[in-house]
């Protein structure tokens, strides 16, 4: 979505329009709120917020709550978040889990906590989304319930052809060109892994793996096309690479891309 960009770009000219209406982003397994701190509230207007650890998404709210605050400065223990003390942006908290929550019906979760910043005449809690933000907590998930949770968030996109589905996480290879899972009863996961995977590292004691080609499987199970993936740089030798994944509820007939497999358009 150009309009989100921040600064004067190739797809961003000096006189783009703004959105007509007020841009919304749904982040997942939000933790106490970072991504939405320092990416989504940097690009959109309104951030609904789940987690489902009472601890973290107690101390997410804290921090909305304290970023109300006009006369805080921020400092090296804490920025506020923006737009939360001058009402232009707002943040809304649930606690639940992402089996538990309907994108496209939010005020249906059994746990609403607080609203901070910007107060919409009318309640808005169950608007369509713009940008869903999934970070290092899909790995959480069974493939069924990974590809149910994916298809309730295609539902509550804006619009099928821009809204998007962003997805970090960590990867293993692939098996000799397979998607690989494997339960692992340690931490109660799935672990998709490959050879190279076991020679490496071990694979208990980790959150849900999946290699490149079963998260493109799942995406495709699930209705979704992707549209542009990168590799995260800059972590040590050693760890799993972190692939970040943009996915549309939109199928790409006219545009093939040569980079996306055979899980990605079909």
């Amino acid at each position: 979505m150009p309009e989100l960009s921040t600064v004067p770009s190739a797809i961003r000219p000096l006189d783009a329009p703004s959105a007509p209406h007020r841009t919304r982003a749904l982040d997942v397994g939000a933790g106490v709120g970072r991504v939405t701190a320092d990416v989504l509230l940097h690009l959109v207007s309104d951030v609904v917020l789940v987690e489902p650890v009472e601890t973290l998404v107690k101390e997410a709210l804290s921090r909305g709550r304290t970023s109300e605050s006009t006369t805080l400065k921020a400092d090296a223990a804490f920025v506020p978040w923006k737009g939360i003390a001058s009402k232009a942006k707002s943040v809304f908290f649930i606690q639940d889990t992402l089996q538990g929550i309907d994108p496209c019906r939010p005020s249906t979760s059994s746990s609403l906590l607080d609203r901070v910043g910007y107060v919409p005449p009318q309640n808005d809690l169950d608007e369509p989304f713009d940008i869903i933000w999934c970070q290092w907590c899909l790995g959480s998930l069974s493939d069924v319930d990974l590809v149910a949770f994916l298809r309730r968030s295609r539902g509550s996109l804006r619009d099928p052809k821009r809204s998007l589905i962003i997805v970090k996480e960590n990867c293993c290879h692939d098996d000799n060109g397979q998607p690989t899972s494997v339960f692992d009863d340690t931490d109660s996961s799935i672990t998709r892994y490959d050879a190279w995977c076991q020679k490496c590292q071990p694979v208990a004691h980790v959150r849900t793996m999946r290699s490149d080609l079963a998260w493109k499987k799942a995406f495709a199970e699930a209705g979704l096309t992707l549209v542009h993936q990168q590799l995260q740089r800059g972590f040590p030798d050693g760890l799993y690479a972190v692939n970040m994944y943009a996915i549309l509820p939109w199928l790409l007939l006219c545009s093939y891309v040569p980079s996306l497999d055979r899980y990605a358009l079909r």
